[in-house]
């Protein structure tokens, strides 16, 4: 929508509609005085409601002049706008933020901020209420018809979330050498065929291609910047508590997922150890299983609920023990007590593609041969390997009904080595 910035500007000579909402911004000593943040709040999470459109920053509404924003101030507008999208909106708004030059006949360059509004997958509330866009203005929804909007957008998120269009994305965004390894002998010849029959892209209303979230999750270098969340952080402690001061490494493990994985477990693998002793060979006991490392963070990054806005994938290692956090409830009826016993996908369209991606990972004991394996012994896997080397059974808790948390044990050295 107006890609070029001649289609924007002849846009903005035309003035407001549906689509596009212009402002003026103006500054203060402490910062941005006008418009007001829940004013802007609620023009933002109006649009989400109602359809995809663009709010643009730096245009009067009235006589649809460019009044730009000085260049010094672009930064604080920037994060303005982003902190109102995070603490204003429920749930909050993800949107594309750009800063733009605009050339004027007879005058100097002059900065506006365009921020794109993707049609959202859920109704927002905003300071004033829920809102939706008509025309030009937004309007507060009555009691009929946010319950309608409710419906239809719960209807739409049927379809399983990995399948979903990213709309703030292009085909360009794809590598086409990550795409091209899911290619077979009877793959459609046809790129964009192909990538449709995979459902690495899909098509808007208006027939716009864009990649889905399985798309860029797998097939693009940096997921994250689509994404937000999509990666892994990894930090080591030293000792047993979660304390920045003794944080001894710390890596935040971007990419591809398939790389995502091999990345989480090298960061392990460099920073554990493995105890010998000689009885009367030697022998060696790592502090972790690799192995159930490995299909740990598979399950982490395959089953993870990546619709939470901001939420990534957490690996902390202690001395003790390690702690691997993946955003989401357990899906659909599991419970728990039945992980080892069940399985379940949350993310089919992911599943199948990291079951054809090659084994990445040096897993002693695994007899992988691609990274994900559909028979569900991921979790029997974790919990006998751990607990034959700690002698403690691995530990599985539900936090607030939002997040997975999974602990394994370390062994523990013998007395003669701590």
């Amino acid at each position: 929508m107006f890609e070029t910035i001649a289609d924007l500007l002849k846009q903005i000579t035309l003035g407001e509609d549906s689509v596009i909402e212009l402002k003026s911004v103006k500054f203060g000593a402490n910062g941005i005085s006008g418009p007001l943040r829940s004013s802007m709040a609620d023009e933002l999470a109006a649009m989400a409601n109602a359809h995809s459109g663009i709010v643009v920053l730096g245009v009067d509404d009235k006589s649809r002049a460019i009044q730009g924003i000085p260049e010094d101030k672009l930064d604080i507008t920037e994060t303005w706008i982003r902190e109102i999208c995070n603490d204003l909106i429920e749930p909050p708004l993800y949107c594309i933020i750009r800063k733009l030059t605009v050339p004027l006949p007879g005058e100097t360059e002059k900065f506006i901020i365009r921020i794109d509004i993707p049609k959202s997958l859920f109704v927002h509330q905003s300071p004033g209420g829920y809102f939706y866009r008509i025309g030009s203005s937004k309007r507060q929804m009555k009691t009929d018809a946010l319950a309608r909007l409710f419906q239809q957008r719960s209807q739409t998120r049927l379809i399983h979330f990995d399948e979903q269009m990213v709309t703030n994305t292009r085909l360009e965004d794809l590598n086409q050498k990550l795409w091209q390894r899911f290619k077979t002998l009877i793959s459609p010849r046809d790129d964009q065929e192909f990538l449709k029959k995979m459902k690495l892209i899909s098509d808007d209303e208006d027939g716009n291609l864009h990649p889905t979230v399985s798309g860029i999750l797998m097939a693009s270098d940096n997921p994250e910047n689509f994404i937000s969340g999509a990666f892994i952080q990894a930090v080591l402690y030293g000792g047993t508590e979660r304390n920045s001061l003794h944080q001894l490494d710390a890596k935040d493990i971007t990419g591809p997922l398939d790389i995502q994985i091999q990345e989480a477990c090298k960061f392990v693998e460099r920073n554990t150890r493995v105890f010998a002793t000689k009885a009367p060979n030697r022998i060696e006991t790592p502090q972790f299983s690799m192995n159930a490392v490995f299909e740990s963070v598979v399950n982490a990054v395959a089953h993870r609920d990546y619709s939470i806005y901001g939420s990534k994938i957490r690996l902390h290692i202690f001395s003790d023990r390690l702690e691997l956090f993946s955003p989401g409830s357990i899906p659909n009826t599991m419970t728990i007590d039945s992980l080892s016993e069940r399985q379940s996908s949350r993310n089919e369209l992911l599943s199948s593609l990291l079951a054809r991606c090659p084994m990445n990972v040096d897993a002693p004991g695994s007899q992988r041969n691609y990274i994900m394996d559909k028979r569900g012994e991921g979790v029997p896997i974790i919990l006998t390997e751990s607990e034959k080397l700690s002698a403690l059974k691995p530990e599985y808790m539900l936090l607030d009904d939002a997040e997975l948390k999974l602990t394994i044990f370390a062994a523990q050295p013998p007395s003669g080595d701590r």
